[in-house]
C-alpha cells in the first residue's frame, strides 16, 4: 500500500517540514486570519472552511496537488512514503485547510469531501488504496499576532 503523508503548518513557527513536495499558500489566498471573527477560528470550524474553499484559485490548487501526487506515485521509485507539506502564515486556516481537502480527496472518501467541495476528485480515488497520513503541526498552537 503506497502512503502519503500530508503535513500542514505555519511559517511563523518555524522551518518548513522536510517534504518532497512544498506549497506555500501564503501569498496567493486571502488570509482568514484578517477578517476577526475567523481569527481564533481553525480548519476544523466551518466558516474557516468555507471561506478558505471559497477563495479564488483553491479548488484548483487541490486538484492540481492531487494531480502532482498521481504523477509522483507513477513514477518507478516507490520505496518510501510520498511527503506532501502546506504552509501559510500561522498554520490555522488556508493550509490546515487545504491539507484537509487533500486528504479526504486522496483517501477516496466522497462523502466527507461534499465538505470541501471537491467530492467529485475524490470519487476518483474510491477504492485506490492510498494510505493517508494527516497531521498538523501548527493547528493547535497560539493566534500568532501580527
Amino acid at each position: 500500500m503506497t502512503t502519503v503523508v500530508i503535513t500542514s503548518f505555519g511559517y511563523l513557527h518555524g522551518q518548513e517540514p522536510a517534504a518532497r513536495v512544498c506549497y506555500d499558500l501564503r501569498h496567493q489566498f486571502r488570509d482568514p486570519h484578517l477578517r476577526p471573527e475567523l481569527r481564533y477560528l481553525t480548519a476544523r470550524d466551518a466558516p474557516v472552511r468555507e471561506a478558505v474553499m471559497g477563495t479564488d484559485g483553491v479548488l484548483a490548487l487541490v486538484h492540481a496537488i492531487a494531480a502532482t501526487v498521481d504523477a509522483y506515485l507513477a513514477a518507478p521509485r516507490q520505496d518510501e512514503p510520498l511527503t506532501v507539506a502546506l504552509g501559510c502564515a500561522g498554520g490555522r486556516h488556508r493550509s490546515a485547510t487545504v491539507a484537509d481537502a487533500l486528504a479526504v480527496v486522496l483517501s477516496g472518501d466522497a462523502e466527507r469531501a461534499v465538505a470541501y467541495l471537491v467530492a467529485d476528485l475524490a470519487e476518483r480515488y474510491t477504492g485506490r488504496g492510498l494510505a493517508v497520513d494527516l497531521h498538523h503541526r501548527d493547528l493547535d498552537k497560539d493566534v500568532v499576532d501580527r
